[in-house]
Order: structure tokens, then C-alpha cells, then sequence
């Protein structure tokens, strides 16, 4: 079901078994255990992070319901399920500065020509500027390149796929690094020996090493840094919520309601701006 109907990736699949299969380990058949067995899991979990908790729980709510849907219980014994409070942790981010800072060595290594150089620029500009997740880039193929059209054709999580725009400037670095990449291969950033493609790992281990150049502590930049700055920086500039979602590839608007956090400066400044409250002068 949530691959036929959810669309869910290979990992969401795996750790929905791992969870259910722990828990059966815990209580016996699902099927047949009953709410008391249900309610001993809080116990059994106890010395579990709130965070893991809550997802092995959701991952049985989620399975109740299904055995529910599909007859094998009459009884939803869900309830029984401990509730944690758990909150979900804020983004880490890069302020304007040190974005700047990672720019101005890329670009400045960039000026070389060196094909490893031009390489790195362009995977940061794709990162900051598209927003895109380490997965997506390293795998991005030829075909997801237009001659043309300033988007990128991008396969998201449980292989969605949506449109991606991208900038003036990272077209231009996407640009030069195809110049320079070579014939050969199916994938925009391939591996050295050209079989698959550029490392998760690989990827990360070089932009720290970026960031330390620049003069960045490495422990504050990733991929996924860099991609909740995009996220953080594009609402600043006053991007709504629901365009972001679509440029993020969140499927539940929940997601990416966490970066509202870090933009209630702009919030607070322009209900005093465009309220109109604020053209009303006080006073008796």
C-alpha cells in the first residue's frame, strides 16, 4: 500500500518493516495482540529518543488502520499506543555572510579553469540555488538538462518528479562544468571511474573542505544545509509558502512550514506595514 498508493521511496519502505517487525518482536502477530499488548510497548521503548519513538508508534497507528481498512481487525487498538511530544529540531542555517564566503572561494578557485574546480562551483550553485537535495544532484542525468528551458526535470522522493528552476548564475557554472565534463556517462556529475555518478559522501567531504577554506567551521555546512538556506533566504525575499513546497518537493506543506521560524522579523514587519491598523494614527 505505501508503495502503490504513497509513492513511498525504498528507505520509507525499509524502516516502516524495521519498526513493525521490532514491535512484533516486542508483543507477537499484530493481528492478534491485543490493547494491554499494544499498551507494554511504551515500557519496552522506554529508553528510545522521543524522536525514534514517535516514529515507531506512527508507523503501527498507520498499520492499525490498515488492518482496520482491510478486515483483519475489528478493533483499532492504536489508542493503547504511547503519544511523545516530540519537536521536530529547527534547521541548522548560513547566514547571508557565510554564504557569501563559500561563494567568493568557489569562485575564486572557479577562475582557474580546473575541472574539479568549475565542478564544485556548479554543485554549489545547484544546492543554494535550486535547493536541491544531495540525492537529487548527485544522480541528476543528462536528460534532466534542457538546452534551452531554465529548469531541471528533477525525481524526488518516492519518485516524484517536479520542474526545478535554475538561476542565471548556476546555469552559467552548470554551463562551464559540461564544457569541461567530457563525453561519456549518463550523469551530470559522474564518478571518476564515469561508471555511476558523484557520492553522497563525496559531495559532503567537499564542501567542507570548501568551507574550510573559506574560513567556515566544516561542522556548520552540508548539503542539507545549504538547501535550508535556500529555503530560509527565498522567504526573506517574500516567496509564499506553497511555492516553495512545490520547489522543495514536500508533500505535506507541514514540512516546510518549519523555515516560517526564521522569518518572523519580515512577518512582524509587514503586518506593521500593510495592516491597516498601521495608517490609523493614535492618540485621544
Amino acid at each position: 500500500m505505501l508503495a502503490a498508493e504513497r509513492g513511498a521511496a525504498h528507505n520509507t519502505l525499509l524502516a516502516y518493516r524495521r519498526d513493525l517487525a521490532g514491535a512484533e518482536e516486542v508483543i507477537g502477530d499484530l493481528v492478534s495482540a491485543d490493547q494491554a499488548a499494544f499498551a507494554s510497548l511504551g515500557a519496552a521503548w522506554a529508553a528510545l529518543a522521543p524522536s525514534s519513538l514517535a516514529r515507531k508508534c506512527s508507523a503501527l497507528r498507520q498499520f492499525c488502520g490498515f488492518m482496520v481498512d482491510e478486515g483483519w481487525r475489528k478493533d483499532d487498538p492504536s489508542p493503547s499506543l504511547p503519544r511523545p511530544r516530540s519537536r521536530r529540531p529547527l534547521p541548522r542555517l548560513l547566514g547571508h555572510h557565510e554564504i557569501g564566503l563559500l561563494f567568493e572561494r568557489a569562485e575564486l578557485e572557479a577562475a582557474s579553469g580546473q575541472a574539479p574546480a568549475m565542478r564544485l562551483l556548479a554543485l554549489l550553485e545547484l544546492l543554494y540555488g535550486s535547493g536541491l537535495r544531495a540525492t537529487e544532484l548527485v544522480s541528476l542525468p543528462m536528460s534532466a538538462v534542457p538546452r534551452d528551458a531554465p529548469f531541471l526535470t528533477v525525481t524526488g522522493k518516492g519518485g516524484q518528479q517536479r520542474m526545478v528552476p535554475v538561476g542565471t548564475r548556476a546555469k552559467a557554472a552548470l554551463s562551464h562544468w559540461l564544457g569541461l565534463r567530457g563525453e561519456g556517462g549518463k550523469f551530470v556529475f559522474p564518478s571518476t571511474a564515469r561508471e555511476g555518478h558523484l557520492t553522497r559522501v563525496r559531495l559532503f567531504q567537499l564542501l567542507r573542505a570548501l568551507a574550510a577554506r573559506a574560513g567556515i567551521d566544516p561542522e556548520k555546512v552540508s548539503p542539507h544545509v545549504l538547501r535550508h538556506a535556500f529555503a530560509t533566504h527565498l522567504l526573506e525575499g517574500g516567496a509564499d509558502l506553497r511555492v516553495l513546497q512545490t520547489l522543495l518537493g514536500h508533500a505535506d506543506i507541514a514540512t516546510t512550514q518549519i523555515y516560517t521560524h526564521v522569518d518572523s522579523a519580515r512577518l512582524v514587519t509587514l503586518v506593521n506595514a500593510r495592516h491597516p491598523l498601521s495608517r490609523i494614527s493614535g492618540g485621544g
